[in-house]
């Protein structure tokens, strides 16, 4: 059992104010896990003031881009070569398969070199060339940090969520307050030994576990410049009413509901492939799964036997197991949310083809679920318009091109999904129609390179790449007499 009884707060084990050690306990058999000591709004007070004279006294600011990419290179490596216990910690504590939380250590790797090669390209000073040739002075345009981050993430992909937001602040200069969730502590205290040793000077990064009432004190204190969330639509709202009476700074991940076009002339059998993990991977928690199907009325029968087959196909049961491909939902109470969801859809009407609301047998110890497919499913049902956050699919039939892209925008979200068609040409001018920040063709991977974020109540900024950099930047213009 792990024992954590301290937090990291500006790049020191401390003593929490609060003594009491949380349970972290075993989505798959309820066994405990370890004890992690957990923040409460005096650990931020004292987090944000470390930051606030690691910003505005301290030597971070003021280093070259060069020697802050350094660090952050140390900080990946140092990552990389404990990734089988980083997956395996994930794993343990989330309920993800031990296939994803392995497969997504290459994809954290490419997620910090897009950032490190977007800060090499950078033009963090520049000298403007002049609209107007005559004008007697220059024009400078400098890219500074914007001061203190509070950067709050969900539980769903710790290592991944943390990455997007504290390599681009630190890349550019901040100081920054991780706030985590408690399922998470385990993990992200792995991630406060990795950057305490990668050598951040002190003050610039606390990582701290936390309930959502810390989180709130976090995101309103007055010492705090900007806000990065990744979570719930609902709580985002919440942050941009925060953010707005304080003009702070603020960007937003928030929900998906993303729909799979599959074009009339797709391959299908590459179709299943692709959606068993753009559909169903990581349990079916994670906000950019494709879980409606938008399928032709002159193949849908063939989709839904297709699908069928597939979700019938997962292992469900303990995430440790390399076979594994659904594990359990993190906590008894998500558990709950997803079957509540499988009985509604029930009741709205879908026709429920495999799957239901019971207990896979023999896992009944464990937070788990059975992986649902409703086909015959409208647009306009509760399960096909809100994020259930669980392995449950839903196939709805369009008419048309048209008709196709028309169910896939209606929808509050906009945040991701797919086109699949043997027309690569074709299937990228329907793609272009769907309003959403990210769409991938023909089961293509997620670009690091390119921003990432959401249109509508998905959320607001982007992340990955120059423009996720960008966006813990200030811009200053400054123009001299030549």
């Amino acid at each position: 059992m792990i024992v954590r009884d301290k937090l990291y707060i500006g790049g020191a084990w401390v003593d929490p104010a609060d003594p009491h050690l949380l349970d972290i306990r075993s989505p798959h058999d309820q066994s405990l896990l370890g004890r992690v000591a957990q923040a409460t709004t005096a650990d931020i007070d004292r987090a944000v003031a470390v930051a606030r004279t690691a910003f505005d006294h301290g030597p971070w600011p003021h280093t070259t881009p060069e020697q802050r990419q350094a660090v952050i290179q140390r900080l990946n490596d140092l990552r990389e070569a404990r990734a089988d216990e980083v997956a395996a910690a994930i794993s343990a504590e989330n309920g993800s398969a031990l296939w994803f939380t392995r497969m997504g250590q290459p994809f954290l790797t490419r997620q910090v070199t897009a950032y490190l090669k977007a800060a090499t390209e950078l033009g963090w000073e520049e000298t403007i060339e002049p609209s107007d040739p005559t004008a007697p002075y220059d024009t400078i345009v400098r890219r500074e940090a914007i001061g203190v981050v509070a950067a709050v993430i969900p539980w769903n992909s710790p290592f991944s969520a943390a990455t997007a937001k504290i390599v681009p602040a630190l890349l550019a200069g901040n100081t920054v307050v991780l706030k985590v969730s408690p399922e998470n502590s385990i993990s992200m205290m792995l991630l406060a030994d990795l950057c305490a040793e990668a050598g951040l000077p002190e003050g610039v990064l606390s990582i701290l576990p936390a309930d959502r009432e810390t989180s709130a004190h976090l995101v309103a204190h007055p010492g705090v410049d900007k806000i990065s969330f990744t979570g719930s639509t609902r709580a985002g709202r919440q942050i941009a009413s925060t953010a707005g009476a304080q003009l702070k700074r603020v960007s937003l991940e928030l929900g998906g509901k993303s729909a799979a076009v599959i074009l009339d002339d797709a391959d299908l059998p590459a179709v299943v492939q692709g959606l068993r993990f753009g559909s169903l991977g990581n349990n079916g928690e994670a906000c950019i799964l494709q879980t409606r199907i938008l399928a032709p009325r002159s193949r849908y029968q063939e989709v839904v036997e297709a699908l069928t087959s597939l979700v019938e196909s997962l292992k469900v049961g303990d995430p440790s197991d390399p076979d594994t491909f659904v594990g359990p939902m993190i906590r008894p109470d998500q558990q709950q949310r997803v079957i509540s969801y499988i009985e509604l859809g029930i009741a709205e009407g879908a026709r429920l083809v495999t799957g239901g609301p019971s207990v896979p047998a023999g896992l009944e110890r464990g937070n788990y679920v059975t992986p649902t497919l409703f086909a015959d499913v409208d647009n306009g049902m509760r399960i096909a318009q809100e994020e259930i956050f669980g392995p449950v699919l839903a196939v709805i039939a369009y008419d048309d091109e048209d008709d196709a892209v028309r169910i896939a925008n209606d929808s509050e979200y906009g945040l991701s999904g797919g086109v699949w068609s043997a027309d690569t040409e074709r299937a990228l001018a329907v793609a272009r129609r769907i309003r959403t920040g990210t769409v991938t063709i023909n089961g293509s991977p997620m670009s690091f390179d390119g921003p990432f974020g959401g249109y509508k109540a998905s959320g607001i900024g982007r992340e990955y790449g120059m423009v996720g950099l960008s966006g813990y930047l200030e811009y200053k213009t400054v123009t001299r007499r030549r």
